[in-house]
């Protein structure tokens, strides 16, 4: 049994390998035996809290700790690990306390300078919310509450004076990122316009604390680092593995550990029927849903279920998450075993046609009209269709002559209707296809459809569209008959990118109940699939949808550069509404964005060399790995470009495609390769006119598909922008890309 309990801070920075090494060989002898002599666990002399404690990590490095006595046993609090003198100094000015207010223990650093004289607020000139300086005026204070408000709240003194005296934007974000975590936090929740009782409820605040009763003072600031608000920033280590973890990965691993009582409460809560988690790029609706997955095969051990996305790659990354955060969870390895399924749409579409067997053939009759054909090869569409055109397009007019308006009318109307026949096509509804067909038309675009499946037939196979509707007509007949669905809980992410025929699927590889589908979306990341609705696929989420708002990753500077790409568009949201990015704001501050304007591909990447030196020094200066540097690039051409371009600059960088991120150099992927991933450094190469956007001769056919398109690409580069943690650097040649906003400083 340990000696002593170890509460863990959230890692600021990440230790280099071997002091990594020798920290986590300190923290487990000190919960084994905390009197062991080489721990050199010492009081400091002129402390201001008699409770703080250095520890010898190494000769050079010591451990910064508070001992708290339990009532079993000692606990102790681990702050950091610092040089000998840095050490001294910070356990001499540090404290740790229980906040009087809601008693959420708290630690601070206590400038040993004298303290500032708290700003005083003019009774007959109060805050008024909402409300900036302007040009050739006296500045105003921006938040709209009161010091005697935010100190009710729990706010320091000092923190409450200045905050309310506030006049800018930026004042705020530095206070909030100087303050105790679940201070700062409240305070950007408040400067965006949350409502005083819905921050506290978000925190846990709302009920008043339980007054001690015996309690010593260490035993309160126990029972304090349990609280919701503490658990933002402490947990209380369970087992060896857990400590290792959160030193090995640092900052990177914290997602796991360290949670936001609101995205805790997600995690946890059970729901009358389908939820929907909404919020922008970082605000950690992946690593929600990750927990969530997590938290039911806990609860229910024998339970089957699904977690799953749009992408190959962005499955992977699910599993390897899944799979840090706990271990002990069981990956099922196949459809119906208990446990959680890790995989992509498509690859369950496979699934469910392989286990069905012999029995698909009502299935494909309900989809194609004909029991009779393959169903494990797949279809190359854009062949296919361009075939499909020659072969049965005589009377298609010039406009609709498109591989893309087809494969989208198929996609979108055809298939999720079930049509097998022109008498079916000739009735079906068309909302939201942006172009109407006459009867004749219609007739014409049948008859290249029925080619399509044709050919399809004979080379015995299905595109992957057919396959997710199969695969759902399929699990929909077998219910029929009394069979049971594959799944008892299903979770999506990066839901905005999914197809009609994946909705479908969704639906029905699971009953609706309670907690049937857990749903993330972002649909300001919408770069794949066009625009849909929930209700279409009977899923309703009507009262069960939340949205967060908190950039956990991204700094604020990169932030606004990437939400000012958006915001010229209009984004339409899985429950018809319009999505706003109101709100949305960062946690932390950063350098600007760097723009890089050039005149040339070869000046450019002359460009680009620099840069990453440049990053690659700052990288070694912190204890990072050269893979937290990134290249983003519009496509392969571009990504096989940049990998030579740097080889010849002495440059070496590898490229990234399915396979996951290596280690050891820089990377570079396409934008679209890039979602679901984060790095401290990216560099954003060729965002010239020339290269975004793309591809538009495709949708000539029609002004909503153009537009739609336009969204798409405002979206991927919006996605790209966002996977840059610290530094965020934008390069291109001649002519900039008419999507880029005028903000940033130019290299």
């Amino acid at each position: 049994m340990p000696s002593s309990t170890l509460i863990m801070g959230k890692p600021v920075t990440k230790l280099a390998k071997d002091l990594r090494r020798d920290t986590y060989a300190f923290l487990e002898k000190l919960t084994e035996n905390d009197a062991s002599p080489g721990l050199h666990i010492e009081p400091i002399t002129n402390a201001k809290d008699p409770r703080v404690r250095t520890g010898r990590v190494t000769q050079q490095y010591r451990a910064v700790l508070f001992r708290l006595d339990g009532p079993s046993q000692p606990a102790y609090v681990f702050i950091g690990v610092w040089n000998h003198d840095d050490a001294i100094e910070r356990a001499q000015k540090t404290v740790l306390k229980v906040n009087p207010v809601n008693g959420v223990s708290e630690v601070h650093v206590v400038d040993a300078a004298p303290a500032e004289p708290v700003p005083a607020i003019r009774p007959e000139q109060p805050p008024v919310a909402g409300t900036a300086p302007t040009p050739g005026s006296d500045a105003h204070p921006v938040l709209g509450y009161t010091t005697a408000e935010l100190q009710d709240l729990g706010f320091d003194p000092l923190l409450a004076a200045r905050a309310a005296a506030a006049t800018s934007d930026d004042e705020l974000l530095q206070l909030a990122a100087d303050a105790v975590e679940w201070q700062g936090l409240a305070l950007l929740d408040l400067s965006a316009g949350t409502p005083l009782p819905e921050v506290k409820a978000k925190l846990g605040l709302d009920l008043p604390p339980t007054a001690p009763t015996g309690q010593s003072a260490d035993e309160q600031a126990l029972r304090g680092f349990e609280h919701p608000a503490a658990k933002i920033s402490y947990t209380f280590i369970e087992d060896n593995d857990e400590l290792r973890r959160i030193i090995e990965e640092g900052t990177f691993g914290a997602w796991r550990v360290f949670l936001h009582p609101e995205q805790r409460a997600y995690a946890e809560r059970s729901y009358r029927g389908a939820f929907r988690l909404t919020g922008g790029a970082g605000t950690g609706k992946t690593v929600v849903l990750v927990h969530r997955a997590a938290i039911l095969a806990n609860r229910s051990p024998a339970a089957r279920l699904l977690l799953t996305t749009f992408t190959t790659n962005l499955a992977a990354e699910l599993s390897r998450s899944l799979h840090q955060l706990d271990p002990e969870v069981a990956q099922a390895q196949s459809l119906g075993d208990p446990g959680v399924f890790v995989a992509g749409l498509d690859a369950v579409a496979s699934s469910v046609i392989k286990t069905a067997g012999a029995e698909i053939g009502a299935a494909r009759s309900a989809v194609l009209g004909n029991e009779t054909g393959g169903v494990t090869k797949r279809t190359d569409r854009i062949a296919a269709w361009k075939d499909a055109i020659d072969a049965g397009g005589g009377n298609l007019p010039t406009s609709l002559r498109s591989v893309a308006f087809l494969d989208a009318e198929y996609g979108a109307v055809i298939l999720p209707h079930r049509i097998v026949d022109l008498t079916g096509y000739l009735r079906v509804r068309r909302p939201g296809r942006g172009i109407r067909l006459s009867r004749g038309e219609r007739t014409a675009v049948w008859h290249v459809v029925e080619s399509y499946r044709l050919s399809a037939r004979a080379a015995g196979s299905i595109d992957f569209a057919e396959a997710a509707t199969i695969a759902a007509a399929h699990l929909d007949l077998d219910a029929a008959k009394g069979g049971s669905r594959p799944f008892n809980h299903v979770l999506i992410d990066e839901a905005q990118d999914l197809s009609p025929t994946h909705w479908q699927l969704s639906r029905a590889l699971v009953d609706q109940g309670p907690d049937d589908l857990f749903i993330a979306e972002d649909t300001h990341q919408r770069i794949y699939g066009r625009r849909v609705t929930l209700k279409q696929f009977g899923i309703g989420v009507q009262g069960r949808s939340r949205r967060l708002a908190l950039n956990y990753r991204t700094t604020a500077q990169n932030l606004r550069f990437a939400l000012q790409v958006l915001a010229p568009g209009s984004f339409t949201d899985l429950e018809e509404e319009t999505e706003s990015s109101a709100g949305y704001r960062s946690a932390r501050g950063g350098p600007d964005v760097t723009l890089r304007p050039t005149a040339s591909i070869s000046a450019e990447l002359d460009a680009a060399a620099e840069q990453i030196r440049s990053w690659l020094k700052q990288a070694e200066a912190d204890h990072q790995p050269p893979e937290s540097i990134a290249v983003l690039v519009r496509d392969r051409l571009d990504r096989d470009r940049v990998v030579a371009g740097l080889a010849e600059r002495g440059i070496t960088i590898r490229s990234v495609d399915r396979e996951a991120v290596p280690s050891g150099s820089p990377v570079t992927m396409t934008m679209h390769r890039a979602k679901g991933t984060e790095f401290l450094y990216v560099l954003l190469f060729g965002v010239s006119a020339a290269s975004l956007p793309r591809g538009f001769t495709e949708y000539e056919y029609s002004d909503d598909e153009v537009a739609d398109a336009l969204l798409r690409e405002r979206s991927l580069l919006y996605v790209a922008a966002t996977r840059a943690r610290d530094q965020l650097a934008v390069s291109w040649s001649r002519d900039a890309s008419p999507l880029l906003p005028d903000c940033g400083t130019t290299a």
